[in-house]
């Protein structure tokens, strides 16, 4: 499947490189509908795989790249559920999105991340995925987990852990602080910063180029360079489910569902 228009998401195929677009009101969360759609993109990336050389994850949403996972989903469906079913479910929706984020890690396209904006929880955790990170100048990268009691849950600490050093992972993880794209830059997160709004530009033609090197060789080297910490990624999945069991963490998300501002997902101070 060459081509995909959802409700959430699109993807496309134009000279070899595959561009997926996130575009879900108000800021692309990650929620069942898209986390389904995803899956359907999983399932057809090894075809993909098979004619095209890169492939490009941005977002269709002015100033946003993605906030991460619906917590308000998340939240309102636990609470209809009976406590004892309620781990399993949020466990299997766990597992779901790894798969997703694996397939996407081991992918041997040259994968890039075109960031322009807020790029929060679970949207940073997709981006950390890509081989490669470009964002425009006014992009903000953060796991603002701690604040509501939990750790990001999608596999961002072990692929932090994999791209940077321990000092910037103990900052942004555990301060719940966002770092702006010049200081990602500094620190090796981010690839390439350019002007706001020219992140997609930048990955087209990043990707362009990559059409001249050998795949076979690119590929084996990024499967060298880039190993998937699966250990670590189970890991993190009990730990999420043991942190969101505890009340202060049922406290927290309940504050962020009814808080009624229109970004409660952006980190205050």
């Amino acid at each position: 499947m060459n081509e995909f228009l959802g409700k959430t998401l699109s993807w496309s195929v134009v000279d070899g490189t595959v561009e997926l677009v996130l575009d879900r009101a108000p800021a692309n969360e990650i929620g069942s509908e898209t986390l389904a759609e995803l899956e359907k993109f999983a399932a057809a990336l090894p075809a993909l795989e098979k004619t095209a050389h890169a492939l490009i994850i941005a977002s269709g949403r002015a100033g946003i790249f993605c906030a991460g996972a619906d917590l308000r989903e998340l939240y309102t469906e636990s609470q209809k559920l009976a406590m004892s079913d309620r781990l399993p479910r949020l466990r299997d929706f766990l597992e779901r999105i790894h798969a997703v984020m694996n397939a996407i890690d081991a992918s041997p396209l040259t994968t890039i991340a075109a960031v322009e904006g807020l790029c929060m929880g679970g949207g940073f955790e997709l981006a950390l995925v890509c081989d490669l990170i470009f964002a425009g100048k006014m992009a903000r990268f953060g796991f603002p987990e701690l604040r509501l009691g939990l750790i990001p849950g999608f596999g961002g600490i072990p692929r932090l852990k994999r791209d940077t050093g321990n000092a910037v992972i103990r900052d942004i993880l555990l301060t719940g602080r966002t770092i702006g794209a010049e200081k990602a830059l500094g620190v090796g997160l981010v690839s390439q910063m350019v002007r706001e709004g020219d992140a997609l530009k930048a990955a087209r033609s990043t990707a362009k180029q990559l059409a001249k090197l050998d795949r076979g060789t690119s590929a084996a080297a990024k499967a060298f360079i880039k190993p998937i910490p699966h250990d670590e990624l189970r890991r993190e999945i009990d730990i999420f489910c043991e942190l969101f069991a505890k009340p202060a963490t049922e406290k927290g998300l309940r504050d962020f569902v009814e808080n009624t501002g229109p970004m409660p997902y952006l980190p205050k101070g």
